[in-house]
């Protein structure tokens, strides 16, 4: 059964998430404190987090940082809930790791739908079963592993990354709009908007690329969108 983390101060929000995903048939843990969550996804092993920001002894972002530094947990599937709706903090979020972001008060439904699709494009991810293998200027791509190095330097991607990576670089060459990218790689998740792409293009070259503003591997070409680069 699909286990789900629900990290969140307030014990009634964290009830109510927990009681709708149960109703769903989703098995759920739940964590008040910030201090123990970390030590409860080594132990536990969930396949999704819903976090909160604001926590006591450790804040959400610090947790998400974390988990994303550890191999273990790098590829966990983190949604981040929170009373904060500032752009930035959504940007900063998404940018440290965050695979979705959500404000309070939030939809039950719109919240289960996001877990449902986060978790599909996760699973999808991992079953991948094409046996290739990708190379270009140092960066090297098994798609069967879902593993990604640089310069033989193990890179911890999240399943979004990974996604987006494994898509254009399986295209080299061939420029893709934002609306195209989201088809792709987001599918039918109707709440992500192009937005988050350019979040998640600059995450996935702050881990690949040597230099983010003349970047070697993910081209933006202006006016329309990105590219993989050329392979010659």
């Amino acid at each position: 059964m699909t286990k789900i983390l629900i990290v969140d101060d307030e014990q009634d929000i964290a009830d109510l998430i927990s009681y709708n995903l149960e109703k769903e048939g989703y098995s759920t843990i739940k964590a008040y404190d910030g201090g123990d969550v970390l030590k409860t996804v080594k132990t536990q092993k969930p396949d999704l987090v819903i976090l909160d920001l604001m926590l006591p002894h450790m804040n959400g972002m610090d947790i998400c940082r974390a988990v994303r530094a550890n191999p273990e947990t790098a590829h966990l599937p983190i949604i981040m809930l929170t009373a904060k709706s500032d752009e930035v903090d959504k940007i900063i979020g998404l940018e440290i790791g965050a695979d979705d972001y959500m404000t309070k008060p939030f939809s039950v439904k719109e919240l289960i739908a996001r877990v449902r699709t986060i978790l599909r494009r996760s699973q999808e991810g991992n079953k991948t079963t094409v046996r290739e293998t990708f190379e270009f200027g140092g960066l090297a791509i098994n798609y069967a592993s879902c593993s990604v190095t640089v310069e033989g330097r193990p890179v911890k991607l999240s399943p979004t990354e990974l996604k987006l990576l494994f898509f254009l670089s399986r295209n080299p060459g061939r420029v893709y709009s934002r609306d195209q990218i989201l088809d792709h790689v987001w599918g039918d998740d109707t709440f992500i908007t192009d937005r988050a792409v350019d979040v998640h293009i600059r995450r996935l070259r702050s881990q690949i690329e040597k230099d983010m503003e003349n970047p070697h591997y993910i081209v933006t070409v202006r006016g329309f969108g990105y590219k993989f680069a050329e392979v010659k």
